[in-house]
């Protein structure tokens, strides 16, 4: 026998004994980020009776974890606790025991550096500290979003590096993260996974995997292709909240309610989907992905003219929201913003949920502030705004209680979170002026005499 033929039994050997780890759920899991994607996915697949290892870098985080306690809010803790208690899972900050597992889930982060270009180095540095531990027989599944050929031009050479060889030793795939933190409709088993591998046998492996964790999955061709799909989902979200947010502007200087012209244009019953205009973009997919694609594209000397104005577009609305509730002061009470009391409503992202990633209410915040006015802010899901790399200044400021002697003491209440549990009518019957970015007030069919829609 050759040396070909007995790399190719070897490699056999080793990917259906993984397969059949797989099948029968006897393989261990591995997920490398125990956050808004990781920890979903680690009580998913412990739920499907995997053995799960969640690893963070964040050792107060996994103390957390293993104790049961909830560290994201939508999380049931009682399903952790469950799986902990039968010890079908468990938190650990020690990345040497990746050697442990036999499937390895990578959901760390992919930010953006201050000049909007990818930052991998959460995922380089995951990917050292797997290759560290790697053995033959495992596969690695990378969920982060990233542009189209991280996993095959950045993943692979690292986990390389020791000798293994993608394919032959080990298995690599990408499967792009589907999370949408707090919709009730769809978690994380119930939302179809795309899988893309890095050759049959890993796309294979992979699509076991998930096939025992969701609903239904669907393979493509590739690990790129799968990225790629990642980056259309949000890129798309993105370009139609830019010309919502455009055509907001236009049919405001025409005395025109765009919220009132989405709810009438969502009866039709094909051919119009409703997105809505607000203060900004906020989440880890949205604000970020679209600047994925934008820098990879350049390599291939390609201008992505629509995907970067939806950009411009987007990033400039906190702006415009701070300079109309300027207006709206100079206007209605006669005063500016220098030395103004403005309270915020929400800090987090998105409604009902407890995940300020890339909050354009950050961003207000220090707009209003570099403005000269004294702000405060109110979440009922956020008690202390946590360290971020972009708004360190924020830092441990906490949420102020919503009591009507308070509301009237601030100039203007300015909405950047329609939060379900805030009691509206409260605000509008204290405030003086109430800026709504996100249409709650009127859809709540409260009275509009001190409200503006900005």
């Amino acid at each position: 026998m050759n040396k070909g033929s007995a790399a190719a039994v070897a490699d056999s050997a080793i990917y259906e004994k993984l397969l059949s780890s797989i099948g029968s759920r006897d393989a261990r899991v591995g997920i490398v980020g125990l956050g808004y994607v990781g920890l979903p996915l680690a009580v998913t697949a412990t739920n499907a009776g995997f053995g799960v290892i969640g690893f963070d870098i964040d050792a107060q985080r996994v103390a957390k974890v293993n104790r049961g306690e909830t560290v994201i809010k939508h999380i049931d803790g009682a399903l952790l606790g469950d799986a902990i208690a039968k010890g079908k899972f468990e938190a650990t900050a020690d990345f040497a025991r990746l050697a442990e597992v036999d499937a390895i889930l990578i959901c760390v982060p992919t930010p953006l550096t201050r000049h909007r270009e990818p930052d991998l180095s959460f995922v380089v540095a995951t990917a050292r500290s797997v290759a560290g531990s790697l053995r033959a027989g495992q596969l690695v599944v990378l969920e982060s979003t990233t542009y189209p050929g991280t996993t095959d031009e950045v993943l692979r050479p690292i986990l390389e590096e020791g000798g293994l060889k993608s394919g032959q030793d080990f298995f690599l795939a990408f499967s792009p993260e589907r999370e949408d933190p707090g919709n009730p409709d769809f978690g994380t088993s119930t939302i179809p996974k795309v899988v893309g591998g890095d050759g049959a046998h890993a796309l294979e492996l992979a699509n076991t995997l998930y096939g025992a964790l969701v609903t239904k999955t669907v393979p493509v061709s590739s690990a790129a292709t799968a990225e790629a799909v990642k980056l259309t989902e949000n890129i798309f979200r993105a370009v139609n909240i830019a010309l919502v947010n455009e055509l907001k502007v236009v049919y405001e200087a025409m005395g025109i309610d765009v919220w009132e012209v989405i709810d009438a244009a969502k009866t039709k019953p094909f051919g119009f989907m409703p997105f809505y205009p607000g203060p900004g973009l906020g989440g880890h997919c949205i604000p970020i992905d679209p600047f994925y694609l934008t820098w990879k594209a350049r390599e291939y000397e390609i201008s992505t003219r629509f995907v970067e104005l939806a950009g411009e577009i987007n990033t400039a609305m906190p702006q415009r929201v701070v300079s109309q509730l300027a207006r709206a002061m100079d206007s209605r009470l006669k005063r500016g913003l220098n030395g103004a009391r403005i309270l915020v409503l929400g800090i987090a992202y998105k409604k009902n949920v407890d995940d300020m990633r890339e909050s354009p209410s950050l961003r207000l915040i220090e707009l209003l502030e570099e403005r000269g006015a004294v702000t405060a802010y109110h979440d009922p899901h956020i008690a202390q705004i946590p360290p971020t790399r972009e708004h360190a200044p924020l830092t441990g400021r906490r949420s102020v209680d919503l009591i009507a002697q308070e509301v009237a003491a601030y100039d203007a209440v300015l909405i950047a979170t329609d939060h379900d549990t805030v009691d509206y009518a409260l605000v509008v019957d204290n405030a003086k002026l109430v800026v709504d970015t996100r249409n709650a007030c009127a859809r709540r069919d409260l009275p509009n005499t001190n409200v503006v829609k900005a």
